[in-house]
């Protein structure tokens, strides 16, 4: 038994040291030139796909999860497990950094220490942490409620002091914008900033003037912004977000929405023809083979694969 301890623990370990060159990449990416726009994912096909398309990091979408994985909508379903699990599957099966959301850090700065150090194990990058009182809701939802700002600052040196030497980037979320308005979200911003957050993200904005107004307070600092289409903050291109002095863009549902459109309509076809001669897609049975790595997994499983045992007389 102690054996076993000694070797799970030794795993643990192997899996931080492996996740921190990512953590490193995800620092160096916030560090360079230019913006950074990418999807959020939900899966680990997704996430392939994200890959596949160019993009260099990913952002992991609690909506997107609770979604697919329940059926239900964004209102503090998921469980801290539940995200960690999900987002650790995701960084699992690609090669760019992963941005994790956390949501509320799933209680008090205690149980943020938790959940960071379960997803620092994970292989994930960074990760978002809101102020949203519990049960949270999705961002550009009605009916949002706040923690202090007091105590979402010790929830960030919490989560900065769980991180350690790993390298984790810690984005601060703030839902103020719906509650108190611009002027105390950046309030808010700013002193989340000063607790240890790498990342402002204020959450929400519902104007031009009100992206310009977060990035002109805020010069020099990484800022994210976050489109959903149909959603509260104007759908803006990643150029006219970059000329603002933003660093960092989620496409938070672009891919969900573009999923759950292909399958409904795939379904409605099948349901309606009886067959899917009808159906246009341009991914076969041998393109999504290419798409998931078949040609690896095949070349392993030869690579450890063990003659034949003889028949038994």
């Amino acid at each position: 038994m102690r054996r076993h301890r000694t070797g799970a623990r030794r795993a643990a370990n192997a899996i931080t040291a492996e996740s921190r060159p990512t953590m490193s990449t995800l620092r160096a990416l916030i560090q360079s030139p230019g913006i950074l726009a990418a999807p959020a994912v939900y899966d680990c096909l997704g996430a392939l796909c994200a890959q596949r398309a160019g993009f260099r990091l990913l952002f992991t979408s609690g909506y997107g999860i609770a979604a697919s994985r329940l059926g239900k909508p964004d209102l503090g379903y998921l469980t801290a497990t539940e995200m960690v699990d999900a987002a650790g599957r995701i960084a699992a099966c690609v090669d760019i950094p992963v941005i994790a959301d956390i949501d509320t850090g799933y209680g008090n700065a205690l149980n943020v220490i938790r959940t960071v150090e379960d997803i620092a194990r994970t292989g994930v990058a960074g990760i978002l942490l809101e102020d949203q009182r519990w049960p949270k809701r999705c961002g550009h939802f009605e009916g949002k409620r706040l923690i202090d700002a007091a105590e979402h600052a010790a929830k960030i040196r919490a989560a900065r002091h769980a991180a350690g030497a790993s390298g984790l980037v810690i984005v601060a979320r703030t839902d103020a914008r719906a509650v108190e308005g611009l002027d105390a979200a950046l309030e808010r911003a700013a002193r989340y900033l000063d607790a240890g957050a790498d990342v402002l993200f204020v959450e929400a904005p519902q104007s031009r003037a009100e992206l310009a107004e977060i990035a002109r307070r805020f010069p020099g600092v990484p800022l994210m912004a976050n489109i959903i289409e149909g959603g509260k903050t104007p759908n803006l291109t990643t150029a006219e977000l970059d000329a603002m002095g933003y660093k960092l863009v989620a496409f938070a549902l672009s891919g969900l929405f573009a999923a759950a459109q292909a399958i409904a309509d795939c379904f409605s076809i099948l349901a309606r023809d009886g067959a899917t001669a009808s159906l246009r897609t341009e991914l076969d049975f041998e393109g999504f083979k290419a798409l998931i790595g078949m040609d690896r997994h095949l070349e392993l499983e030869q690579r450890f694969a063990t003659a034949a045992a003889p028949p038994a007389d």
